[in-house]
């Protein structure tokens, strides 16, 4: 599988969105988050992600309730350990800080945690690895990154976010998707019959 990972949003709306982005152009199977989302209104820019996210609370969320409503519609998210078994059978364990899995017990092949702002990856005594994808934001080293997994090979790449390009407003974005959800829904509705088709007598 193909896995998408980020953390420590911090409510950067458009490196949310350039995330989305990315990880919808890569085809990732599914996303993991490591908290620190912070609010609810950065949750709809992850609606636009074309799988499931499935991810923990971090320190600094602002209303967990109205996170948990959210990620209804697009995933899941938890309180840290946050445990998921992906669909290939990959056994996940979510964190913010790493210190959570300090007096973890369950079992695990990969652990995702954040919190340092900072990328990493390393192994454990017993071979299992750990990834820390860095922040989402750039608030703190203006250097904002995710992480790409492949589970099979446990294949970890940091990708840098390229924020050279300027995003459109919100609000323009917004009203360019739904202009395109009305064209489609149109068209299927507007649709000539084809050759040959004949309507039913009654």
């Amino acid at each position: 599988m193909k896995v998408g990972i980020f953390a420590d949003t911090h409510d950067h709306l458009d490196n949310i969105r350039r995330v989305v982005k990315m990880f919808n152009d890569l085809k990732v199977d599914c996303v993991l988050f490591a908290g620190d989302l912070v609010s609810t209104f950065a949750v709809p820019p992850l609606r636009q992600l074309n799988c499931k996210i499935f991810g923990c609370f971090g320190d600094n969320e602002g209303n967990k309730t109205g996170l948990l409503g959210g990620f209804r519609v697009i995933g899941e998210i938890q309180d840290a350990p946050a445990c998921y078994t992906l669909e290939d059978g990959t056994r996940v364990v979510i964190v913010h800080m790493e210190r959570q899995l300090d007096e973890f017990q369950g079992e695990f092949d990969i652990a995702i945690y954040g919190h340092t702002h900072r990328p990493n990856i390393k192994r454990d005594e017993q071979g299992r690895l750990f990834i820390n994808p860095g922040e989402t934001s750039g608030w703190t080293f203006n250097a904002p990154t995710v992480a790409l997994l492949e589970t099979e090979t446990e294949k970890v790449e940091i990708l840098s976010i390229d924020m050279s390009s300027p995003l459109p407003s919100w609000e323009e974005d917004r009203r360019s998707r739904a202009a395109i959800a009305g064209r489609n829904t149109s068209s299927l509705v507007d649709s000539p019959r084809r050759h040959g088709d004949t309507e039913e007598k009654t």
